[in-house]
C-alpha cells in the first residue's frame, strides 16, 4: 500500500513535467518564430509541421492554424525571447545603429546593408565586416558628397560598446571640388539594441570654398582710404572647425516605436581679418589752374581675428518600424547659434527648427 502512495506521489510530481515536454502547445523552451503574411499580419510560435503548401503553427494566441505559404511573406527565426514586446516581435536589424544623425557604438552585422531617404537626400551603408561599415552620402543635387566609416569595438560587457568613425565630404562640383571636410569622433555606447545611450566626442572642420576679401596680415600703405586693392579675391576663405559632443539614445515605446533622441553640440572658431587704417598724409584737391590733385597716404594694418561660434542641435523624434526591413522616423529638430567672439552681424544668436523626416530600408 505504502509503495502504490509513493508512486502515485512521484506520478503527481513528473506528469507536469512530462505533460509540458510532450505538450505542443508549450513554448517556454522551444524555437520560436514570426510568420508574416502579406497583408502585414504576424503569428509568433511554432513551426510544428511544413508540407511545402502550408505550415502548421503552434501559437499562444490562436492555437493551432494552418497557413498558406502563397500568403506568406517572411519567417523569422526569434534568436532572443527579448525581442517578443507587448505580445508583437520588435525587429533588431541595421537601423538599430542609427539615432537622427549621429550612429552608435553597435556594430553592422555582415550583410546588413540599409540604407536612408531623407528630405535632404539619400545614404547608403554596407556591412564590410561584423566590425566594419562604410557609406555614402549626398543631397538630391549629388552635392556635396560624404563617405563614412566606422568600426566597432565589442568587450566582455555585451552592453559596453566602442567605436571609432570619420566622415570625409567634398562639396563636389559646386564650388569646383574646391570644397572640403571632414568629422573624425568615438563612441561609447551602453545598452542593447532596444535601449541604449551613447555619449561621442570628437573634431570637426570645414572649408566651405568660397572666395572671401582675405588678406595676408601684415602692413599696408596706400592711396586709397580703403584696402579693397589689396584683396587677392581669389583666395578662399579660412577653414573653421572645432570639437564636437553628443549625447542620444533610443527606447523602446511599444513593439513597433521607439523614441529617439539625437544632440550635438559644436564649438567652431575661423581666422578673419580686422583692418585698422590709420591716415597719414589728408588727400587734397585744387580748385584754381592746373586743377591738381594729391592723394592721400593711409596706413593699414592687418590682423588675424578669431571667430568663435557654438552651435546646438537639439532633435527628439519617434522611429516605427512595422516591417523587418523597413521603418520610418520623424524627428522634430531645433537648431541654435550662439556667436561669442569676433561677430558685428545683427543677429548674434539666432535659433530655428529643421523638421526631419527619413525612411530606412534594408537590403
Amino acid at each position: 500500500m505504502k509503495s502504490l502512495f509513493l508512486l502515485l506521489v512521484l506520478a503527481g510530481c513528473f506528469a507536469p513535467v512530462l505533460y509540458s515536454q510532450n505538450n505542443p502547445s508549450d513554448t517556454t523552451k522551444q524555437q520560436l518564430f514570426v510568420v508574416t503574411k502579406n497583408d502585414g499580419t504576424e503569428y509568433i510560435g511554432i513551426i510544428l509541421s511544413d508540407d511545402g503548401r502550408e505550415i502548421l503553427m503552434q501559437t499562444e494566441a490562436l492555437g493551432k492554424i494552418y497557413i498558406p505559404k502563397s500568403e506568406i511573406r517572411s519567417i523569422v527565426k526569434i534568436e532572443d525571447r527579448k525581442e517578443i514586446v507587448y505580445g508583437e516581435y520588435q525587429a533588431t536589424g541595421p537601423f538599430t545603429t542609427r539615432y537622427a544623425f549621429t550612429t552608435n557604438a553597435l556594430p553592422i552585422v555582415k550583410g546588413e546593408n540599409y540604407a536612408l531617404i531623407n528630405l535632404y537626400g539619400p545614404e547608403v551603408h554596407f556591412a564590410v565586416s561584423n566590425h566594419f561599415n562604410i557609406g555614402i552620402m549626398s543631397t538630391w543635387i549629388a552635392s556635396p558628397m560624404v563617405l563614412a566609416m566606422k568600426y566597432s569595438f565589442n568587450t566582455k560587457n555585451e552592453k559596453l560598446n566602442f567605436s571609432l568613425g570619420t566622415l570625409f565630404g567634398t562639396s563636389g562640383y559646386l564650388n569646383t571640388f574646391r570644397g572640403y571636410g571632414g568629422l573624425h569622433f568615438a563612441n561609447m555606447t551602453f545598452g542593447d539594441r532596444k535601449r541604449n545611450i551613447t555619449f561621442s566626442a570628437g573634431y570637426a572642420y570645414v572649408q566651405d570654398g568660397f572666395y572671401d576679401a582675405y588678406i595676408t596680415p601684415g602692413t599696408y600703405y596706400t592711396n586709397t582710404e580703403y584696402l579693397d586693392t589689396y584683396s587677392t579675391g581669389n583666395q578662399l576663405r579660412p577653414a573653421s572647425g572645432g570639437p564636437i559632443f553628443s549625447v542620444a539614445g533610443i527606447i523602446t515605446a511599444g513593439a513597433k516605436a521607439s523614441f529617439v533622441f539625437d544632440s550635438m553640440l559644436g564649438i567652431f572658431s575661423a581666422d578673419r581679418n580686422t583692418i585698422t587704417t590709420t591716415t597719414l598724409t589728408e588727400p587734397y584737391y585744387n580748385p584754381n589752374p592746373p586743377y591738381d590733385y594729391t592723394p592721400g597716404l593711409y596706413q593699414h594694418v592687418v590682423a588675424d581675428q578669431k571667430t568663435g561660434t557654438a552651435a546646438l542641435f537639439l532633435m527628439p523624434g519617434m522611429r516605427f518600424q512595422t516591417k523587418e526591413n523597413r521603418a520610418f522616423q520623424i524627428s522634430l529638430a531645433g537648431v541654435a547659434l550662439f556667436r561669442y567672439k569676433g561677430y558685428s552681424g545683427p543677429d548674434k544668436n539666432t535659433s530655428f527648427p529643421v523638421p526631419m523626416c527619413t525612411w530606412f530600408f534594408r537590403f
